[in-house]
């Protein structure tokens, strides 16, 4: 009778040992998967990041001929431009482009006080390539922002929350827009 109870109490710690392994495994390799997740979704957001990075330069120099006298704008551009190419961390990139956001709607603005600048056909297609880049990189910032949902949302879960904190899985930042993105920028002509 006592080896029947030994092996009772045997398999039950058996089944709940691999239970907890079976938890644990699947925990960790689901963090493993949506940590992979934001990172990939984060390298889409910055290739469409460095594209908007690459065509600013040219739409600069476009405009510059045009509107010599706007001089506070260019430097603006240009400074949030090297603001972007400094940044490191995400959350530093994500404040760096959101300021070049801002910029790049100033310099828009400005560009509203030159028709002819709006029919050259120069400016007319990097202003084209620009606002394709800006819908692909919404596009890819809501990506990004699902994919850090789902992956925050994970490790704050109970049980998941205990392991998160116990292999150091920590939330990661959402790519917000910046507080200025809230008014549309005036245009006077």
């Amino acid at each position: 009778m006592a080896k029947k109870g030994l092996w009772i109490a045997l398999a039950v710690v058996a089944v709940i040992a691999i239970s907890l392994y079976g938890f644990f495994k699947g925990t960790y390799n689901d963090f493993v998967a949506l940590d992979q997740q934001v990172k990939s979704s984060w390298s889409q957001v910055e290739n469409q990041l460095q594209r908007r990075y690459d065509l600013i330069p040219n739409l600069v120099e476009t405009v510059k001929g045009y509107a010599k006298q706007e001089k506070d704008v260019f430097i603006e551009v240009t400074n949030a431009r090297s603001k972007v190419g400094g940044a490191g961390t995400i959350p530093d990139k994500i404040a760096a482009n959101n300021e070049m956001s801002s910029a790049l709607s100033r310099l828009l603005v400005v560009v509203e006080n030159y028709p002819e600048l709006k029919s050259n056909v120069n400016f007319l297609k990097l202003q084209d390539e620009l606002a394709g880049t800006e819908n692909r990189i919404a596009v890819e910032r809501r990506r990004y922002n699902e994919a850090v949902q789902a992956y925050n949302v994970k490790i704050r879960s109970f049980p998941a929350n205990l392991l998160a904190g116990m292999f150091g899985f920590s939330p990661a930042a959402f790519f917000e827009a910046p507080a200025a993105a809230k008014t549309a920028p005036a245009v006077k002509f």
